[in-house]
């Protein structure tokens, strides 16, 4: 009997992507269509969007998604299922960045970071599950943080949205052992993307030259991995750092 190879494994499949216009959400979206997954991209930008779309090869299907809004995100997988079929891998990626001290800060930006990164994602999952569980398969990958798991001082804000989402992995996971869907999350530590404020090749590469920092395609690769996992394999955590970061 032959079994599939994981380059294989993935062909074919129906990936949606939350937050898919820059970063690391950009960087599975490319890694996936390299594998022949067909892919469903939200995120809020139109014309970035758009962009994306346009540069990666193979199946795509853009629809602008906020997923602070309940609507967007039902539709998002709707036009997924109405255009592919099927949903088969969930990347529940949208997040934003809040740091700095909570006495200095803004608390209309601290509601806007748990809408986005706990709430949101928290929609995303619910809608996923509407069409993996009559399937009884799935794979469901949330971004989480290295502060997901340590309380980070300069970012407490940020760090108990990570909190929260390493519980609701963990709990989403147990309540549907036996479905066939697999739930894990993926905790990085210093990425050097757009969410960190920082694009510039040149600072990317030296960041990465002095190991202080990932790239969001080294992420990705974590994903795949993840994903590629044989049927009766879940990677429930994954934390991945760069070798010198501290933390």
């Amino acid at each position: 009997m032959t079994t599939k190879s994981p380059q294989d494994a993935l062909t074919g499949k129906v990936a949606v992507i939350t937050g898919a216009s820059s970063g690391i959400g950009l960087a599975v979206a490319n890694e996936l269509a390299g594998r022949g997954v067909r892919l469903v991209l939200g995120a809020r930008s139109s014309d970035r969007l758009s962009t994306v779309a346009d540069t990666i090869k193979g199946e795509v299907l853009a629809v602008r998604t906020d997923v602070t809004i309940a609507r967007d995100v039902s539709r998002l997988f709707h036009e997924a299922a109405e255009r592919f079929g099927q949903i088969d891998i969930v990347v529940a990626n949208a997040g934003i960045y809040v740091g700095g001290d909570v006495a200095s800060g803004a608390p209309e930006d601290f509601d806007s970071l748990i809408d986005t990164n706990v709430k949101g994602v928290m929609r995303t999952v619910h809608a996923a599950l509407g069409y993996m569980m009559p399937r009884s398969s799935g794979d469901i990958i949330i971004t989480s943080s290295v502060s997901g798991h340590q309380a980070i001082s300069w970012e407490p804000v940020y760090s108990a949205s990570k909190h929260a989402l390493q519980a609701f992995a963990h709990g989403l996971r147990r309540q549907l052992v036996t479905s066939g869907i697999r739930v894990g999350a993926i905790a990085p530590g210093v990425v050097l993307n757009d969410l960190w404020a920082i694009s510039d090749p040149g600072a990317i590469n030296a960041g990465v030259a002095a190991a202080t920092g990932l790239r969001s395609e080294d992420v990705a690769d974590g994903i795949v991995f993840m994903l590629t996992r044989p049927p009766h394999v879940n990677i429930r955590d994954l934390v991945i750092l760069p070798t010198n970061q501290e933390i």
